[in-house]
């Protein structure tokens, strides 16, 4: 099978598309499924260069790669939840190397689920990291509730995105922190205030519109300092949520003078967070953007403009 590989760390240049890949079997409880598009997520441009979750990648040669779509080609002793030829999307593994930039992979069926009949599989490949890493945060780490006021920091990215609509959804008035044609976006989303960083800040006592203040829960998708700016604005007993790494520093003390709790939050595969974006998708309630599209081939390229922090949302083809 094609398969992406790459035989040390590095920038873009260490990933080379092989034809002759072993085709992985399933083992019981798993199924393997044939790729038709794995969305590319900052993840694995850190993996590939030696940070994140590099270390748990194994010896080389390593595939990065977590979330995919296609169709389940066989089955593993004891699976019961899919039969052969099940459209299926997730994230294998994670954050364990799933080898998602390849033609085949196999994944526990539990990591799993079926993609709407509404949804195409080009989308379907942008979903589950970003999805399942904002149900995570909403709707366990911050346990958001109905008239709770929510700061998500760094709303207008794509975990950002799911975060505003889970919030919305549950009741939460929603306070989003963007710039540029992502303020539109949210907007659209039914967002209730945004604050646009290009020419105010989160934090200014000053803010037009009024000081954000007294809020239950943020949510903070950027990382740096912004968690710790944060703590003076959220109200006693309120929750401070952090995804990227970093961003403790020198948080718990502030977090503990304020009477603030925080937490962090590593993504997990989840089936119930995926089953609950599907049927919101299947119903109407969810709004999904279609992704760009490159093919395989194309993956150095990709990772380049990653890197260079000009990729929007896309996803590699492998079955156009």
């Amino acid at each position: 099978m094609r398969a992406v590989v790459q035989n040390e760390f590095g920038g873009p240049e260490v990933l080379t598309l092989i034809e002759d890949a072993p085709v992985p079997d399933p083992i019981p409880t798993e199924v393997q499924v044939r790729v038709s598009h794995v969305g590319v997520n900052p993840v694995d441009g850190k993996t590939r260069g030696g940070a994140s979750v590099a270390k748990l990648m194994g010896p080389f040669p390593i595939t990065v790669g977590w979330d995919i779509a296609g169709e389940v080609s066989a089955l593993g002793a004891g699976v019961n939840r899919f039969a052969v030829g099940d459209r299926v999307f997730g994230m294998p593994r994670f954050p364990y190397p799933a080898k998602g930039y390849a033609e085949y992979v196999t994944s526990p069926s539990r990591h799993l689920v079926r993609i709407p009949d509404s949804l195409d599989s080009a989308t379907a490949a942008s979903i589950p990291l970003p999805a399942t890493t904002a149900y995570q945060i909403v709707h366990e780490a911050a346990d958001v509730r109905s008239g709770q006021t929510v700061l998500v920091l760094g709303a207008g990215g794509t975990v950002g995105t799911y975060v505003v609509q889970m919030a919305k959804k549950l009741g939460a008035t929603v306070i989003g922190h963007a710039t540029g044609g992502k303020l539109k976006r949210l907007e659209v989303l039914g967002i209730d205030r945004v604050i646009d960083y290009a020419s105010e800040e989160f934090d200014d006592p000053n803010l037009g519109g009024g000081p954000v203040s007294d809020v239950d829960v943020v949510i903070d998708l950027i990382g740096g300092q912004f968690a710790l700016r944060a703590v003076p604005l959220t109200k006693w007993d309120g929750i401070v949520v952090g995804v990227p790494s970093g961003q403790q520093q020198g948080l718990d003390a502030a977090a503990a003078q304020a009477g603030v709790r925080w937490t962090n939050v590593i993504v997990e595969p989840d089936h119930v967070a995926l089953d609950y974006v599907a049927t919101l998708i299947e119903n109407g309630e969810f709004h999904v953007p279609a992704p760009a599209t490159a093919p395989l081939e194309d993956v150095v390229e990709v990772h380049r403009q990653m890197d260079d922090g000009r990729l929007p949302k896309t996803v590699l083809t492998l079955i156009p």
